[in-house]
């Protein structure tokens, strides 16, 4: 686990079993039952990397206490100073879907409402895409060659289009959908980091799509302020920094 932390492009059965100074045939069987468990992900290439099993878990055992618990007042906090709905997401341990941890919904009557442990689409979501973003090039080459439905007239499904909207958002740093998923509904999502500078999960703010386009010049200094100080909450930082 530890080698393949430090190894961004992941690592081979050979690589691994050199670093742990293992011989294959021991190390294969744990990598097997790791990779069923969900906690590595082997690519076509036959390359390890760290699963969404083993991310979900190192977010629980932060600082002794769950990322939800330490999140939960700048998600407060956030939603009475955007008048929306603000969202804590991360990847499934299961799917490459996004997961909803937890919310703080609007007072507003007309507000964008979801509901904990919900799971959404990453190519048509501001949070997915933000997560999406900061896929590997291997991971994310096998995501694009998927067929994506069009929820909507507004929703993204060609690759090269997709490749070009993540290289965006990688840059800016945040990541924006309006109407994609649900016709009236837009969204702005910001990135938590880890200590090591990977993007574990990330901000949401949600809301009909008039209100979200007029106040988002409001909005988004707002989300990147709240998704900095949850990652410094868990020592984290950005690998620009």
């Amino acid at each position: 686990m530890e080698s393949l932390a430090a190894l961004p492009a992941g690592a081979t059965l050979s690589e691994l079993a050199l670093k742990a100074d293992a011989p294959k045939t021991s190390l294969v069987g744990l990598l097997n039952g790791l990779t069923d468990e969900g906690y590595l992900i082997r690519d076509d290439s036959g390359r390890y990397f760290l699963g969404p099993q083993f991310l979900s878990l190192a977010m629980k055992a932060v600082a002794g206490r769950e990322l939800v618990t330490l999140v939960r007042p700048t998600l407060e906090k956030l939603s009475l100073d955007t008048g929306e709905t603000a969202v804590l997401g991360a990847l499934a341990s299961d799917a490459e879907l996004v997961t909803y941890l937890d919310r703080v919904e609007s007072l507003n009557p007309i507000r964008y409402a979801v509901s904990v442990g919900e799971r959404r689409d990453l190519y048509c979501t501001a949070m997915g895409k933000l997560l999406l973003a900061f896929f590997d090039e291997a991971r994310l080459d096998t995501y694009l060659k998927k067929r994506r439905k069009a929820f909507t007239p507004s929703t993204v499904t060609k690759a090269e289009d997709l490749r070009n909207e993540l290289s965006y958002i990688r840059s800016q740093g945040l990541s924006y959908t309006q109407d994609e998923r649900i016709e009236g509904a837009s969204g702005i999502a910001a990135p938590i980091y880890s200590s090591e500078g990977d993007v574990i999960a990330s901000l949401l703010i949600a809301g009909p799509s008039g209100r979200m386009a007029k106040n988002a010049y409001l909005i988004e200094p707002l989300l990147e302020q709240a998704a900095k100080n949850c990652s410094l909450l868990i020592g984290g930082k950005s690998k620009k920094e």
